[in-house]
């Protein structure tokens, strides 16, 4: 109930006091690329419920048909203020309308979709137990996933055999001692990481 209150309260203030950055960022959206401003993706939140998380549009019209995962910061599909919206992870505001709204948390587990969510184990699916959040410590410790992923003869192979693992046992941990103290700090550290970008 306190994380509640407090993801209810903080998210309701970002919205109010990031208003004039949505508006910009919308306008910068709408005339870099044709489209829409929003891009709405069915994740996986808490007791396995779908829920639609919001960004800002980054990619083309209908690029996720060529692939869930995105290969490195120069992906042909990344349109150019997409680029610079993913750099400083501006495109994940929108999210706070979905904390808002109740089906996230301002932190927690990253929200994943369903193909690989089918592929947790009876243990990994631990992370279901609490709501996604918009940052949390794997999403610090692998900032640069992208690039990582980049790098790999087969991005996939690798992330769901070395990447999504290794995420999915820091979440673990994460809610095995989760406190209103502990997510304070990694909103801090999210703040720092982004900053020294």
């Amino acid at each position: 109930m306190i994380k509640r209150i407090f993801d209810f309260i903080f998210s309701l203030l970002g919205i109010i006091i990031l208003l004039p950055l949505f508006i910009i960022i919308s306008l910068l959206v709408i005339f870099n690329s044709p489209g829409g401003i929003f891009y709405l993706q069915t994740r996986v939140g808490k007791n396995s419920k779908d829920f639609k998380l919001f960004k800002f549009r980054t990619m083309k019209i209908d690029s996720d048909k060529k692939g869930l995962l995105t290969i490195g910061n120069m992906d042909s599909r990344i349109t150019r203020i997409g680029l610079w919206l993913r750099k400083y992870k501006l495109d994940e505001l929108p999210q706070l309308f979905n904390v808002f709204l109740g089906d996230m948390s301002l932190v927690g587990p990253r929200p994943e979709v369903r193909k690989y969510v089918d592929l947790y184990s009876s243990e990994q699916k631990k992370v279901l137990s609490v709501k996604p959040g918009i940052t949390d410590n794997a999403s610090i410790e692998y900032a640069d996933e992208n690039e990582l992923l980049s790098k790999q003869a087969d991005p996939e192979k690798f992330y769901i055999s070395k990447v999504m693992p290794a995420k999915l046992k820091i979440n673990l941990e994460y809610i095995s001692n989760q406190s209103v103290a502990e997510d304070f700090r990694i909103i801090i550290k999210t703040f720092l990481r982004i900053f020294r970008k």
